[in-house]
């Protein structure tokens, strides 16, 4: 094989995907860019690069001789087989290049892949900022394996957390489809602005034991507004301790809600 054509998010990530499987370097192959591609805005319209590399060959040309009148005595030498060494510079014939990929190779693959999630993700999170009216916004992130955490910091925090964290519960979603369009493996991702998702956590915890001590004072269940899931779990977690109570979840989302009831 001397030739491959590969798709990628991006011409770079096509082209390292064919030089992985041709088991060369860049500078030993020539590469035409069929596609470019196209980003597109969540996915829509989006499009992947397309390149074809072809491994370079080396044309090795024989030295053009006038014909001479053999020699007897020198017969015999031009008969007897090359060298080793003469052998070796004779032209080999490449019949494929394909190799197993290194680990390494693998690792760095990922990285870069994270490292296009990632900043792609930060650039749609300042332009939705933008379009909010939001224009100092700061932006860290943490990437632990499969989790990837963004801080986000500002003047108008509030504008981001929305009412019980409904702005900031669908920016984290809408992060959530971005950063795996880009990235090679899952992520899941967690949006924080400032402090609120510890703050919001112990309020559920608080809100939990309250509507548990009175599930069991009326003896009747207690159905909590709809939450995303992690909220949910936050309340399970927090009753899982508990023997007079069980909780479960009914509904179907994004209105899916928590209840407690009493155990009889």
């Amino acid at each position: 094989m001397n030739k491959v054509a590969r798709k990628g998010a991006s011409v770079e990530l096509a082209i390292e995907a064919a030089l992985r499987e041709l088991g060369v370097t860049r500078d030993q192959v020539e590469i035409e860019v069929i596609d470019p591609g196209k980003k597109g805005f969540l996915g829509i319209g989006a499009r992947d690069a397309e390149v074809i590399v072809t491994v370079k060959v080396e044309e090795v040309t024989e030295p053009v001789t006038e014909p001479a009148i053999a020699d007897p005595m020198t017969m015999q030498e031009e008969t007897e087989p090359a060298s080793d060494a003469e052998q070796m510079e004779e032209p080999v014939e490449s019949t494929s290049f394909k190799t197993e990929v290194p680990a390494e190779d693998t690792e760095l693959a990922k990285k870069l892949s994270d490292q296009k999630a990632i900043e792609e993700t930060k650039q749609y999170l300042l332009a939705i900022a933008k379009d909010m009216g939001i224009h100092d916004l700061n932006i860290q992130h943490e990437n632990d394996g499969k989790y990837i955490s963004f801080h986000l910091e500002s003047t108008k925090a509030a504008f981001l957390i929305g009412k019980r964290g409904q702005t900031l519960n669908s920016l984290q979603q809408l992060c959530q489809l971005v950063v795996n369009k880009y990235a090679e493996q899952f992520k899941v991702i967690r949006l924080d602005v400032g402090d609120y998702r510890e703050r919001r956590e112990q309020s559920l915890e608080q809100l939990a034991e309250r509507m548990a001590d009175q599930a069991i004072r009326t003896g009747r269940k207690v159905q909590l507004e709809p939450m995303p899931s992690y909220e949910r779990k936050v309340i399970h977690n927090a009753l899982s301790n508990r023997l007079d109570i069980e909780t479960y979840s009914e509904g179907t989302d994004p209105n899916r809600y928590l209840v407690i009831e009493p155990m009889k």
